[in-house]
């Protein structure tokens, strides 16, 4: 399909065939269907989370450490901080209606007709550098207070050293073994076709 021949009523025409009220699929479906992977990569992905969870369990504060870093630096995407703010002012409605009021942001000038285009982004109320300063040092206090940084660093090394002597000291399979037996065998029927 060519998208760029794509006008937008095709494409609003598109969703509305669309049936938007059918339930979701069950997870037992989902996880019937799921099976250990088979790439190596994966399991090395596999095994660097394992570690982490592992390095979790130890400093288990480290994870909300991890999480307040996580979203101060959601924070700084645009749709992630709009759609945040959204529905956390639609939660707060639900409580308080005069709390949620509060939390609006202020009201943008409008110049001639049209709204400025250095638009600020807003949570809650207050400039979204507010948010991710705050949430910044939280998680760096939380990180310092915890001590988990050293030890999420040290599970990190340890993966990844885990993954290169692994790498290093596997047995290659025999797809492998051929492709380079191939690739050999190339290299050498193009010296002696070029004397």
């Amino acid at each position: 399909m060519d998208w760029g021949n794509v006008t937008a009523e095709d494409l609003i025409d598109a969703l509305r065939e669309v049936e938007w009220s059918s339930p979701p699929r069950p997870l037992s479906e989902f996880f019937s269907r799921f099976t250990l992977p088979r790439s190596y990569r994966t399991n090395y992905f596999i095994m660097l989370l394992t570690i982490l969870g592992l390095a979790f369990l130890r400093k288990p504060l480290a994870i909300v450490a991890a999480l307040m870093t996580a979203l101060s630096v959601a924070f700084l995407n645009d749709s992630f901080a709009g759609t945040f703010n959204e529905k956390v002012t639609r939660s707060v409605r639900k409580v308080s209606p005069h709390l949620a009021a509060k939390m609006r942001p202020p009201l943008t000038p409008v110049i001639r007709g049209r709204p400025s285009d250095k638009r600020a982004i807003y949570i809650c109320g207050r400039p979204r550098w507010v948010f991710v300063l705050a949430f910044s040092a939280a998680s760096f206090l939380i990180w310092f207070l915890s001590c988990g940084l050293l030890t999420v660093l040290l599970a990190f090394t340890i993966g990844l050293l885990a993954m290169l002597l692994h790498a290093s000291f596997r047995t290659p399979n025999l797809k492998a073994r051929l492709n380079t037996f191939r690739e050999e065998f190339r290299a050498v029927w193009r010296n002696y076709s070029e004397l």
